[in-house]
């Protein structure tokens, strides 16, 4: 008996009706699919549907995004290009060969939004910065004179009062730039290197950033919609056509974009605005205390699965965290029940809010979470300034204008706010100026005697001394020297 081996094989019956089968089932399912899209996409039924465009937002928002020319005249000494050559200063100084200055006007273009129909207009403070003739021409060519209301170089805004003459402008409203999400589309509507009106689109790339270096307060909304030289105080407006940010900075190695813009968020914008249309100056309230971020170690010893909040690291005597029992070493986690992740963040909302309101806080200490309400001041003149124009001739402060050290004046001089005593804010023609002091200085001490006001300082130089040892506190640095009288 033998045995043949051999591969099984199906009859051909059998095979067709397998086919046959799956056949049918591929048939029923596709039918099913094809219902399906069916009832969720449709063939274009008018133009509107058929051409997707931001073009009825553009039509709504453009006209009240205008341009800003501004004018200022520089002087220059003898041949420019020769004159300011760095050897040539180390030979012959600031003032070079001689001769007379020469004035030239220089022109600064940029871009601005109408936020009310009077004529009240944003940009920012770079455009116009020591701009003397200032017009604000508008899409449809119209051409306004404009005056500065307020400058307020902390947040790089400055605010435009246009001369209509009773004229009605177009004008933007504001939106809650809040309520922005990562991923939501935005317009940029501007001025781009003077080559007229130009609108770019794309999306809010990130929020919050604190790492941009152009004004005081570091909490921009980055997008990726082109902003160029000649866009600054240009909008940023979103699929309502309401201003959401006003364009400041882009992120570039060739000044050009590189898809990295940043713009000042409008609650902020909209804080300058309404200062300016009170017809006031910029009152910010005061927090008197210096804060610190929270990185992953803090973190980790705080008992955090994360770094959150901002750190208190520092507080002046005075500082209204005090009254609420807030204390060195405690976090900050929210301030109206907004999250807090940076010190960037919190300085920026605090910033917002208006003096004399009373805003909660969160902070935790020691693993518990507390809160606490904080009626908003603004930084208090103690001691008064004083300032006082030093004399004599044999006095080694002589041409300086010399105040005492509160946090007000601080706040004015956008200095840290924790240093008492007395300052040099001011030099005039004498020996101070010659000295090589400077404004900013903080006296210490003069002669083995301690300065903390004004009067001891006028005190202590009432007599004239054949050596005078001075103290100064210059930036982070503490200066000892001695002086012949």
């Amino acid at each position: 008996m033998s045995f043949e081996l051999s591969r099984p094989r199906t009859s051909i019956g059998v095979a067709m009706l397998w086919t046959l089968a799956v056949a049918v089932f591929v048939a029923a399912f596709a039918a099913g699919v094809f219902e399906a899209r069916a009832q969720t996409e449709t063939v274009p039924k008018d133009r509107a549907q058929l051409s997707l465009t931001f073009a009825p937002i553009v039509r709504e928002s453009a006209p009240a995004v205008v341009n800003v020319y501004s004018q200022k005249v520089v002087k220059n000494r003898g041949v420019q290009w020769f004159s300011e050559n760095p050897l040539f200063k180390h030979f012959f100084g600031e003032r070079g060969l001689g001769g007379t200055m020469r004035e030239r006007v220089q022109n600064s273009l940029g871009s601005g939004v109408i936020v009310s129909a009077d004529g009240y207009v944003v940009t920012n403070h770079h455009v116009v910065d020591g701009g003397t003739d200032i017009r604000v021409v508008l899409l449809d060519k119209r051409e306004f004179e404009a005056e500065v209301v307020l400058d307020d170089e902390r947040t790089d805004l400055t605010i435009l009062k246009v001369k209509t003459d009773g004229e009605e402008l177009p004008f933007l409203e504001f939106n809650d730039s809040d309520e922005l999400e990562v991923g939501d589309l935005v317009l940029a509507i501007g001025n781009p290197f003077g080559i007229g009106q130009t609108v770019t689109s794309g999306i809010v790339s990130a929020l919050a950033r604190t790492d941009v270096g152009v004004s005081d307060y570091q909490f921009f909304i980055q997008t990726d919609a082109a902003i160029n030289p000649g866009n600054s105080g240009g909008a940023l407006v979103d699929m309502g056509g309401r201003v959401v940010g006003i364009n400041t900075a882009i992120y570039s190695r060739s000044g050009g974009s590189h898809g990295v813009g940043f713009a000042i968020p409008a609650n902020m914008v909209r804080f300058v605005v309404d200062s300016a249309r009170t017809g006031t100056t910029v009152q910010r309230p005061w927090l008197g205390a210096q804060l610190q971020a929270v990185t992953s170690d803090i973190a980790e010893s705080l008992g955090f699965d994360r770094p959150k909040g901002a750190l208190v690291k520092q507080m002046h005597r005075r500082s209204p965290l005090r009254g609420v029992d807030v204390r060195v070493g405690d976090v900050l986690l929210s301030i109206d029940g907004q999250q807090i992740s940076a010190p960037e963040e919190f300085t920026y909302r605090f910033a917002t809010k208006r003096i004399g309101t009373v805003v909660q806080i969160a902070y935790l200490r020691s693993g518990e979470e507390r809160t606490a309400d904080i009626t908003l001041e603004v930084p208090p003149d103690d001691p008064p300034s004083n300032p006082t124009l030093l004399k004599g001739n044999r006095n080694p402060f002589a041409g300086a204008v010399i105040a005492n050290l509160s946090p007000a004046l601080a706040d004015e001089l956008r200095i840290s706010n924790f240093d008492e005593g007395v300052i040099i804010v001011k030099l005039q023609r004498g020996t101070a100026r010659r000295l090589g002091f400077k404004p900013g200085d903080i006296i210490l001490s003069v002669a083995g005697k301690e300065i903390s006001t004004v009067d001891d300082l006028k005190s202590v130089t009432r007599n004239n001394r054949n050596l005078w040892e001075i103290s100064i506190k210059r930036g982070e640095r503490i200066i000892n020297t001695n002086i012949e009288g």
